[in-house]
């Protein structure tokens, strides 16, 4: 099967770009985005991904308005052969610059949301360490990411009105991820678990006056470390002054440590730390500060109806709309967040950022026991 990116010379394998190298079910490409005023007025996310074994591609745009509702787009489709072709329904994607810029076009439907907005690159693109997460004998999670730290223009439409996205107060960063991960219907058949399913993770891209940091954490269920990383990189002006797709100024940290403080009776995040520790012991901790929830099931993560990868017809499109302040904290699908934070760290530099969080099963260093318990206290 070729489609036209079979023209360039980018192959890794002997066959066509549209055959993964693995032969894994859940082979993912996603690319995903999100967006915040700079003092938490709104926030709106973008989420797109193929599974080509699945033969779906998928879709959705989400937004708190000003009010603190959120609105929510979903659109799934059979995945078409032509891989440059990120489309679904009246939803679509264009990378009008590799690595530089992209644009996001939602038009009018029954939603009620709608957008056109361009997405420019303010930091080269920065690769995290591969994610690879094992569950007994079999690799359940085996993934790539590079983020990139950039500022969005346009506009959004809301049912409660229009928001005029200005490039001077609305931040968002850029994940590109691929490889393998838990998508789609759950799998049946075979033995049945002999211990309750836990998952821990952390996510906090941060932006400071000329500089971002950045801090990624998967735990097991004892706290102990499966992936850890931190670091550092510069801010351009523009993206014109982007020296390449990668610039080689990005640092590295020995290792990154966190603490949650949760509210009580949830698993949500109401104060947290992290400490990036540079190598020669030096530790910069950064304290973050929730203003704004924004629920990830918007985006299809844990959606009980449109999750990501499920098959939903040839074409469908469907929405809804919440107040993710009154929502069950402790519904599975409610579990996943990012939380727009005001930051500071111990040297008096103050920023603005995202953590996202997502804790499910035992965790013993906040003291979670059960499937689905909340914070003691």
């Amino acid at each position: 099967m070729l489609n036209r990116l079979d023209d360039f010379p980018i192959h890794q394998t002997p066959e066509p770009i549209a055959h993964p190298a693995t032969s894994d079910r859940n082979v993912y490409d996603r690319t995903w985005f999100n967006a915040y005023e700079k003092d938490g007025g709104y926030y709106f996310g973008v989420g797109m991904a193929v599974y080509p074994f699945r033969s779906i591609l998928d879709g959705a745009f989400s937004v708190v308005a000003p009010g603190g509702r959120q609105y929510c787009f979903y659109g799934s489709r059979r995945a078409p052969a032509e891989r440059t072709d990120m489309s679904v329904g009246p939803f679509r994607l264009e990378v009008l610059e590799p690595m530089r810029r992209t644009r996001v076009v939602l038009e009018p439907n029954e939603s009620g949301l709608s957008c056109d907005l361009v997405f420019s690159a303010r930091t080269a693109s920065l690769q995290e360490a591969r994610q690879t997460l094992w569950s007994g004998t079999r690799r359940v999670m085996d993934a790539t990411r590079f983020d990139q730290f950039g500022r969005w223009s346009g506009w959004v439409e809301t049912p409660e009105g229009r928001i005029e996205v200005d490039a001077e107060v609305c931040l968002g960063t850029k994940d590109r991820s691929w490889g393998v991960r838990n998508v789609g219907e759950p799998e049946t058949g075979g033995a049945p678990r002999t211990t309750l399913p836990s998952v821990f993770f952390l996510w906090t891209p941060l932006f400071w006056d000329d500089h971002i940091s950045h801090a990624i954490f998967f735990d097991d269920a004892q706290g102990r470390p499966l992936v850890r990383e931190g670091f550092t990189a510069p801010l351009y002006d523009s993206e014109a002054d982007i020296p390449g797709v990668e610039d080689g100024r990005d640092h590295r940290m020995a290792t990154a440590r966190h603490r949650v403080d949760y509210h009580p009776g949830t698993r949500l995040a109401r104060y947290a730390e992290v400490d990036l520790v540079d190598h020669d012991g030096t530790v910069r901790t950064i304290s973050m500060e929730p203003i704004l929830k924004f629920q990830m099931k918007g985006l299809g993560y844990t959606h009980p109806e449109w999750g990501q990868g499920m098959w939903k017809g040839e074409l469908a499109i469907g929405h809804e709309s919440f107040d993710p302040r009154q929502l069950d904290p402790l519904a599975h699908s409610h579990l996943h967040t990012q939380q727009v934070v005001r930051t500071r760290d111990n040297e008096g530099r103050t920023g603005i950022g995202v953590l996202e969080q997502l804790c499910i099963g035992p965790y013993a260093p906040a003291g979670f026991t059960q499937l689905l318990d909340g914070a003691k206290g």
